[in-house]
């Protein structure tokens, strides 16, 4: 049995999280994974944006820090390449990663620096009013798309591997268990990971969508996901609607931060030169005329 209260900050207690939203057992997968690996909390940083699943940094009980709209990776980044030796992990929502933090999201990945991403997945964004995401599916509505959204979305998962990921996969709060054995997985992972966990958000997606109580919610995702294994002998029209779950990319791959520690000790004893030549100074009323003094 997992003493979960110590890893939580409890007098940060009640949650926001609205009634129905599958933000905590998302949280409760990431805490179960660091309890099953046994790392130490105090080298373990915690990382989030702005929203919704942004707000888990102030109940956890490690280093944290809740930084700006769609910068985590970004702040992640600069927490593994200053100090390696830390677990670095990002929590953060499909608005904040791949809208305003879509660059650092990309390139992040592209790096493989080992930090891991557990992006919440609601379609939409929850905290900031409902407005449509990257990853609102075609037709749904939002507080922006009233009468159904028109763009296509983002698949973040691909959009990750093809970054250069070295792990990447999908869980649902509907099997609690595997998304936490997902994000035990990226943990463990030397490299960029990412585990996209879909969860409802009742009040702002289900709400617009008219899609009943929290639980119709989750029965709406739970009828649409189907594992990896399955999906591969299915055609992209049967597909089509429906949500991948399980391990879609798992390589081996050099990671960021110890190809920079071996570039830095392959110069550290080449000589540098830091002489600057003198340069003749050109009078003021030369330059600005063009090279005749006024």
């Amino acid at each position: 049995m997992i003493d979960f209260e110590k890893y939580l900050r409890i007098k940060k207690f009640p949650l926001i999280w609205c009634a129905g939203c599958g933000n905590g057992i998302v949280l409760k997968g990431m805490l179960g994974a660091i309890d099953r690996i046994g790392l130490d909390k105090n080298k373990i940083t915690v990382v989030s944006g702005i929203g919704c699943s942004s707000r888990a940094t102030g109940y956890v009980d490690f280093n944290t820090l809740h930084t700006t709209h769609g910068r985590a990776i970004a702040f992640a980044t600069g927490v593994k390449f200053a100090n390696p030796d830390l677990t670095v992990l990002v929590v953060t929502g499909d608005g904040d990663a791949t809208a305003i933090g879509g660059n650092h999201f990309i390139h992040a990945a592209r790096r493989n620096i080992d930090i891991t991403v557990i992006l919440y997945n609601n379609w939409i964004y929850g905290m900031t009013g409902g407005q449509v995401s990257p990853t609102t599916p075609h037709g749904m509505r939002a507080t922006t798309a009233p009468f159904g959204n028109p763009e296509g979305s983002f698949d973040i998962s691909r959009l990750a591997i093809a970054a250069g990921a070295s792990f990447v996969a999908r869980g649902s709060v509907t099997s609690p268990v595997k998304l936490s054995q997902y994000i035990e997985k990226g943990i463990r992972k030397k490299g960029f990971a990412l585990i996209e966990a879909f969860t409802p958000c009742p009040t702002a997606f289900g709400r617009q969508n008219k899609m009943g109580k929290a639980l119709d919610n989750l029965e709406w995702i739970k009828e649409r996901t189907i594992d990896v294994k399955k999906a591969d002998a299915l055609s992209p029209e049967e597909l089509e609607d429906k949500l991948v779950t399980g391990i879609l990319v798992d390589v081996e791959k050099s990671e960021y931060t110890d190809l920079y520690a071996k570039l830095v000790e392959s110069v550290r004893d080449i000589p540098v030169d830091l002489h600057i030549p003198e340069r003749e100074v050109v009078p003021a009323s030369i330059a600005v005329a063009g090279g005749e003094e006024l």
